[in-house]
């Protein structure tokens, strides 16, 4: 991509079912419509050339919801790997699903890793869907599987913790947006965001746009990012 313009965006996917509410509509046709809107913005972000787009999809608080729900939101995972596979493989876009996926129920689990192994040799850019995750819990996860390893504890530093998140492969977000108009995390990438730059934008995200998108880029390119120096 041109100079200024992020390598790795994250998306924090806020507002579907506000939106459907605003409308008159039920929850889940707001979330369908965030699935659509997912997949407009992923193609415009690496039709302009953006390495690494994470998104927020489900986070491990997510299963709390009722059941309704998410089982509709299960479905939409599953056509994502199942009906979409084919258009990620034109894109040549690498897929790759980060958080507790032993969570989900087999058939889809097991669709998920197919995806996975299925575009892992796209060089078209890398979409990291955030599905049953939580940034706690992914840090706790890195430190378990270190101390497993009987790791000497002078031996344990930021590169080694970063080398056990589910990131492991990929660059820290440049760039975090939000939209909904909620200002926080909510447990989004906390260890890799530590010096993201954050947008914040009162639009849902079934309404977030392509030109919403490139706003977001040029915002970010105006900015210095200092990283604490």
């Amino acid at each position: 991509m041109n100079k200024g313009i992020p390598t790795h965006i994250g998306i924090i996917m806020d507002g579907n079912r506000r939106w459907a509410k605003e409308r008159g509509k039920l929850a889940m046709q707001g979330h369908l419509q965030g699935y659509e809107t997912l997949k407009k913005i992923a193609n415009h972000a690496f039709g302009k050339g953006l390495a690494v787009l994470t998104v927020f999809a489900f986070s491990s608080e997510n299963w709390l919801r009722s059941k309704t729900e998410v089982n509709f939101l299960l479905k939409l995972f599953w056509r994502m790997v199942t009906e979409e596979l084919a258009e990620f493989q034109r894109m040549g876009v690498r897929v790759r699903f980060i958080g507790d996926l032993s969570r989900f129920p087999d058939e889809l689990r097991k669709g998920m890793e197919h995806t996975m192994k299925e575009t892992a040799g796209n060089t078209g850019g890398t979409l990291q869907i955030a599905a049953s995750y939580g940034g706690r819990e992914e840090i706790v996860r890195a430190v378990r599987a270190i101390v497993a390893a009987k790791t000497s504890p002078d031996a344990i530093d930021e590169d080694m913790i970063a080398r056990h998140l589910y990131t492991a492969d990929v660059s820290d977000p440049d760039l975090i947006i939000r939209t909904s108009g909620e200002e926080r995390l909510s447990g989004f990438l906390p260890w890799q965001g530590v010096y993201s730059e954050l947008l914040f934008l009162k639009k849902h995200w079934p309404a977030f746009t392509s030109r919403d998108f490139d706003a977001a880029v040029e915002e970010y390119a105006s900015r210095q990012r200092r990283f604490g120096k």
